[in-house]
């Protein structure tokens, strides 16, 4: 399926990219104060390249940006055309479910759900590429302060490697690798920002009630099919690092760390080894966030920094989060088409859905069914809020039939101006689980949901004749374009 090669490092990436023409390198100063901010989100915007800044105000290292700005470098990260991406969505869908062969042709006909199988196993290397250097320290590294009152310098492309406790440093499925922000407090402290229902918060909670320290493993400037594998919602029960296998078509290099029993990406950029001690926390914040507010200040571990290593001549790699769009949200559109196959499994009546990336991606859903009894919707809103963690976090659904351009914001207003009564077709859920950075909510972490049938009512749903919908003979709207054609632009 694959028609880009494996990229095991970013630095095979950014060869991808600069090979593109999908590139830049930004040459003038740019501060690593709010301005950056600034440049990156400018050409996020205009749909532009990766952005390589040389010269800056920090530490003498390149800021890699807008790594995946565009749906064309999401998908590149994944190995594939975006035309691709559904039927990469497809595939991964087979591969939670498999159906037996049925005889040596079918068997041999799967020989890429094999090979994707292989891909998962990570493998161990002796000499890792991200050792070859060490840093003296945190302060070594030119982070952003991305937003004017954020509260300090901010990793933003951390993957946060823990496991749990009782586990071994080999048992390397049983690890969690998270996308959580990270605050510097000073070249030796770091704070990991992981909300409560994250697994490495998970991690946190086993290793804090055995009274030990947890050891956690940070890469910076990992491939692009590990930094898209920690960030996607995956089930608990799947490995983020054999995932990254899979996405990437090439078993994942690890690496011993070298103060904490760990195993991290050996072809990362830099390498962040440390412990995380019981009740060693701080205020981290406020900061920025996806919601465009900032988030207030809270305390969250700190993880006490024992080492650093890296890569010859590395590269840091920085985002931006704030209202969309920015980078989180275009990887959002990307998961949104390959998660769909495997949320239809689940619900075989729908069509299509759409979280739209202005409502902060994941917190308002549009879905397209195939309507046949009545109910059906509510029965859908229930299953997609109960079906995975992130749509726990959606507080607004809205259901519309087959006919319909979920896409359009036209066509979602007309079937909720002409299909949906307020007071029979919206139902309301209180006391549920949400995202505590939405201040909208009433109290921190749990608030309401809506849910609108905006579907065409049948059977017992009504009990008027419903109205007959105006459509002209498809004759004569391609009549029409043919006639139009070498008249209007």
């Amino acid at each position: 399926m694959r028609r880009l090669p494996p990229f095991p490092d970013l630095r095979a990436f950014l060869d991808h990219a600069t090979a593109q023409g999908d590139l830049a390198r930004i040459a003038d100063p740019v501060s690593l104060r709010h301005e950056m901010t600034a440049v990156q989100l400018a050409a996020l915007r205009r749909k532009g390249p990766v952005l390589r800044f040389d010269t800056h105000d920090g530490p003498a290292m390149p800021v890699i940006a807008n790594l995946f700005g565009t749906r064309g470098r999401v998908a590149a990260g994944l190995g594939l055309l975006p035309d691709q991406i559904p039927a990469f969505g497809e595939f991964l869908a087979s591969l939670r479910s498999p159906a037996p062969p049925e005889g040596m042709r079918d068997a041999l006909s799967r020989w890429p759900v094999l090979r994707a199988a292989l891909a998962a196993r990570p493998r161990v290397m002796t000499r890792a590429p991200v050792q070859q250097d060490d840093l003296p320290g945190l302060d070594a590294l030119p982070v952003q302060t991305p937003w004017p009152e954020d509260g300090g310098p901010l990793i933003t492309w951390p993957v946060v490697m823990t496991r749990p406790h009782g586990s071994q440093a080999g048992e390397t499925a049983r690890y969690n690798l998270g996308v959580y922000r990270a605050q510097v407090l000073g070249p030796d402290r770091l704070i990991l920002r992981w909300l409560a229902h994250r697994g490495g918060a998970a991690h946190h909670r086993g290793w804090m009630r055995a009274g030990q320290p947890m050891p956690v493993a940070v890469a910076l400037g990992a491939d692009p099919a590990l930094l898209l594998a920690a960030a996607l919602p995956l089930p608990e029960t799947v490995s983020e690092l054999g995932f990254s296998g899979v996405l990437r078509g090439q078993r994942t290099d690890l690496a011993s760390c070298r103060t904490v029993p760990m195993l991290a990406p050996a072809r990362a950029e830099i390498l962040v080894e440390g412990w995380v001690h019981p009740g060693d926390t701080a205020p981290e914040g406020p900061f920025g966030d996806h919601t465009g507010y900032y988030n207030a200040v809270e305390p969250f571990p700190v993880m006490r920094v024992t080492a650093i290593t890296c890569r010859e001549a590395p590269l840091y790699l920085s985002t931006v989060t704030g209202r969309p769009p920015d980078e989180p949200s275009v990887i959002g559109e990307v998961f949104n088409e390959l998660a769909l196959p495997v949320i239809r499994a689940q619900i075989p009546e729908l069509l299509d859905l759409w979280l739209p990336p202005a409502a902060c991606s994941y917190r308002m859903a549009v879905v397209r069914i195939d309507k046949r009894y009545p109910g059906q919707a509510r029965r859908v809103m229930m299953a997609l809020w109960g079906m995975l963690p992130q749509f726990s976090y959606t507080k607004i659904i809205v259901v519309v039939d087959g006919d319909l351009d979920i896409r359009d914001w036209d066509d979602i207003a007309w079937a909720m101006a002409t299909r949906m009564d307020p007071a029979r077709d919206v139902m309301l859920v209180d006391g549920t689980p949400m995202d505590y950075l939405d201040f909208a909510s009433p109290l921190e972490g749990l608030a309401g949901k809506i849910g609108v049938d905006a579907t065409t009512k049948i059977g017992p749903e009504t009990a008027r004749a419903w109205g007959r919908e105006m459509r002209l003979d498809p004759a004569h709207l391609a009549r029409a374009e043919a006639l139009l054609a070498g008249i209007l632009p």
